[in-house]
């Protein structure tokens, strides 16, 4: 107990998390009686547990005792014991909170805890993950521990449901474990594990059937929503829409994606940098009506023809290929700026989807009529009770309280972060900054030390790929075109001499093991403490995010569970983030220091410079939303 008060010393959450400390200690203190227990009599406590709440007894009652039962059944059945620290993270949940966990922490396995105690209510459980595969991996993971407690879990996968079934051991389309049902028994089960967007669409759909007994859900009693920031922050405004197709010409698209290359910057149009808005100049407007044959543009009556032409200029201006969306089996498939992966099915909202399309020369698929919608915002705020993880949430914990009245509480490591972050290093230019991050690599790569190499797009993390490959180092690529292959590629990112280039796919989900995640294998303490003799894994960020979290996140692949490591940003004064917002001040440092274009400037005040104009994006956001 001394040391975990130890751990709490000088943390922000301090206060929040000493009052977990006595519930810790007296689930500590039901280990040795529940230890002994035969496997039959500790799944009986789950009904001894219902009868007492049917009683007068509480869920914050029965709480140390029903983790010290979860404790157990993990300990039998997965080989795992939950640390002190991840009873404070099981806490936290069943409080209604978000807990901040860093990578490596054991999320998945924290959950367990306040999702066993919840289910005891026989209301219901969700588990809300990122993406299908965490959906159908974690129950999969962690239902050994709810079956031996007799407990049920069911699993969403799009137009398939599941429940978990340990006698079911082959299963041809990858569901081991897991017995096809209908959606409404996945609900009936005690958990129920799926993607933000399965249990809104399920909602909505629920909302448009007449008949009850067509609906699935049984109503919204507790979630657990994993990466809670990417959820209720990134995709907050995100609207789930249930819609049918609608008439509208679709030539008018073509007819301007045509019109808007031949205009000029800056003579025929200007960007605004910092909210990315058009506008046309006099001449460009001019040259438009000659172009459609239209005297008055602006004239309300030809207020069709400007939605076409602002859907254009923002299609060829501010969507690029490879960095906002790809094109994939003849479709405009969207990247999410956050997570790097592909957003299939999602599409861009008033024509703009339509534009780029056109842009591409693609069919157009019709604009749609909506039927019923609602945000995630919205939707999550419905939840009687809501908790969330992530590694990267006190930057956000202003938003987290006004908007969802959620509380943020830092949960300390098992063991001391072991990772160094450096300062930046500031380039004047883009060319200068990607020739001494190939070469800095090349350096890593020929002593053996893992490199992880973070880009905010799939066009940089491709044309840097051609120059590592110029340069004679053997690299893995990981983009959302190639995302299929995330998981292979991320487990063996620590392996010696591995250099992995990545979007911001790597920043979340699959922790990277030094010496790689195959930990049977023969060789592989060798190798693992020959990666730490190294320095463990480097991480090397080629450009901030407008969100802090979103760098802290990258970083957080470094330094797992008290590994050593290390991370830096490359950045130059021709990075988006710093021609928006911290260019200025910084040339004027730069031009202090007397720099030359290849030799970088590291300092405290720059680091410091971009930290506030990241502030200042995330402020705009925040507004917003």
């Amino acid at each position: 107990m001394v040391s975990l008060l130890n751990k709490l010393a000088g943390n922000s959450s301090e206060k929040l998390v000493k009052k977990t400390l006595p519930i810790i200690q007296a689930t500590n203190g039901f280990e040795k009686a529940i230890k002994e227990l035969s496997d039959t009599e500790l799944q009986e406590k789950t009904a001894e547990f219902k009868s007492r709440l049917s009683g007068k007894e509480t869920l914050n009652d029965l709480m140390p005792e029903a983790f010290a039962v979860v404790r157990e059944a993990a300990r039998r059945n997965l080989g795992q014991r939950h640390y002190d620290v991840q009873l404070i993270g099981g806490v936290v949940l069943h409080r209604g909170q978000i807990a901040e966990m860093k990578t490596g922490e054991g999320k998945t396995l924290v959950a367990t805890l306040a999702v066993y105690l919840n289910a005891l209510s026989e209301r219901g459980v969700h588990v809300v993950t990122v993406n299908d595969y965490l959906a159908r991996r974690d129950p999969v993971w962690m239902s050994p521990i709810y079956h031996a407690l007799g407990l049920t879990v069911g699993c969403l996968q799009h137009d398939n449901a599941y429940v978990f079934d340990p006698e079911i051991t082959e299963a041809s389309n990858g569901m081991q474990q897991l017995r096809p049902v209908s959606r409404a028994e996945a609900y009936q089960a005690d958990i129920t594990y799926g993607t933000n967007n399965e249990f809104g669409f399920d909602y909505l759909r629920d909302n448009m059937s007449l008949e009850a007994s067509h609906r699935v859900q049984r109503g919204l009693n507790f979630a657990i929503v994993d990466e809670v920031d990417n959820i209720l922050i990134d995709e907050a405004r995100t609207p789930l829409i249930i819609s049918g197709p609608a008439e509208e010409p679709v030539q008018h698209y073509y007819t301007f994606a045509k019109l808007v290359p031949k205009l000029e910057p800056e003579e025929d149009f200007t960007i605004e940098d910092r909210t990315k808005a058009i506008s046309l100049t006099q001449e460009g407007i001019a040259k438009m009506e000659q172009w459609t044959k239209t005297p008055n543009l602006y004239d309300p009556e030809n207020y069709h023809l400007v939605h076409y032409m602002e859907n254009a200029l923002n299609a060829h201006i501010t969507k690029v290929r490879d960095k906002e969306y790809v094109v994939r089996d003849g479709e405009v498939v969207i990247v999410d700026e956050f997570t790097g992966r592909l957003q299939f099915g999602r599409r861009w909202s008033d024509g703009l989807h339509q534009a780029v399309e056109a842009k591409e020369n693609l069919k157009i698929q019709r604009e749609s009529i909506t039927y019923a919608t609602v945000t995630l915002q919205n939707y999550f705020r419905m939840y009687e009770k809501l908790s969330g993880m992530t590694g990267t949430a006190e930057t956000e914990q202003d938003e987290f309280l006004k908007i969802y009245k959620l509380d943020v509480a830092v949960v300390p490591t098992n063991l001391p972060l072991g990772r160094v972050d450096s300062s930046d290093l500031v380039f004047k230019n883009e060319e200068s900054k990607w020739r001494v991050v190939a070469n800095d690599v090349a350096e890593y790569h020929k002593e053996g030390r893992p490199v992880l190499i973070g880009t905010t797009s799939i066009e940089s993390s491709e044309a840097l790929s051609q120059r590592l490959k110029r340069q004679g180092v053997t690299h893995q690529v990981l983009n959302a075109k190639n995302h299929e292959h995330e998981a292979a590629i991320v487990s063996q990112a620590g392996r010696l001499g591995a250099v992995t280039v990545s979007t911001n796919m790597a920043g979340r989900g699959t922790d990277i093991v030094l010496g790689g995640a195959d930990t049977d294998r023969q060789d592989w303490q060798d190798e693992h403490d020959r990666v730490v003799q190294l320095g463990g894994l480097h991480v090397l960020g080629t450009e901030h995010h407008d969100a802090r979290r979103i760098d802290n996140q990258l970083r957080g692949r470094s330094g797992r569970q008290g590994d050593a490591g290390t991370s830096q940003f490359y950045i130059s004064l021709e990075d988006e983030l710093m021609r928006r917002f911290g260019g200025d001040r910084i040339k004027t440092i730069m031009g202090w220091a007397g720099m030359d274009e290849d030799t970088p400037i590291e300092h405290k005040i720059i680091t410091k410079s971009i930290g506030s104009a990241q502030v200042k994006v995330e402020s705009y956001h925040f507004d917003i939303r």
